[in-house]
Order: structure tokens, then C-alpha cells, then sequence
């Protein structure tokens, strides 16, 4: 049976994974895609303690329901952010936009 503790788990394996390839990338492309994991992650540890903890009030969902949002405005943001700087530089490698 699946418990409270395997949802938790995958949560928190999903954020290590987004963390360590936030930290690792080096094209902008696969840095936004780990924060994703990363907000991925989150959310499942909302709908996590919302399901097994909160009872009928329903803040774990209206949370992640939130950080989708948020998540979907991020991307937005920083994929026109990186195409403008695209624009100038030619290249998707951070190491190239050090100078901001």
C-alpha cells in the first residue's frame, strides 16, 4: 500500500534532482526545466500533507494550485528573459551571461 512517507519521498527526490541540475547546467534551457522539478516537487508535498493531514479545508491543494500558477508565470518570465539575452549573445551557455 502507498502511504503518506512514498509521496513525501518522491517529492523530495524530485526537488533533489531539480536542485542538483539547477546546480549542474550549464545550458539555460535545462536550468529552467530543474527549477520546474524543483516547484514539481513542491507540490506534491502540498497535495501530500493536504490529502493525509488536512482533514476537508483543502489548503495543500489551493497551495499547489498556487505555485502552478507562479510556476507557469516564472517560465514565461525567464524564457523571454533568456531569449533577449539570446538575442545578444548568440549562445544558451550561463557561463557566457555572467556579466548582468
Amino acid at each position: 500500500m502507498v502511504g503518506m512517507y512514498h509521496y513525501l519521498f518522491l517529492g523530495l527526490f524530485l526537488f533533489v534532482v531539480g536542485l542538483l541540475g539547477s546546480m549542474l547546467a550549464k545550458n539555460v534551457i535545462k536550468v529552467l526545466i530543474a527549477i520546474e522539478f524543483m516547484l514539481t516537487g513542491i507540490n506534491i508535498n502540498f497535495v501530500t500533507f493536504g490529502t493525509f493531514c488536512d482533514g476537508v479545508n483543502f489548503h495543500g491543494y489551493i497551495i499547489a494550485l498556487f505555485y502552478v500558477g507562479i510556476g507557469a508565470v516564472e517560465l514565461a518570465v525567464a524564457l523571454f528573459i533568456f531569449y533577449l539575452m539570446y538575442q545578444k549573445k548568440k549562445s544558451n551557455n550561463i557561463e557566457k551571461y555572467s556579466e548582468l
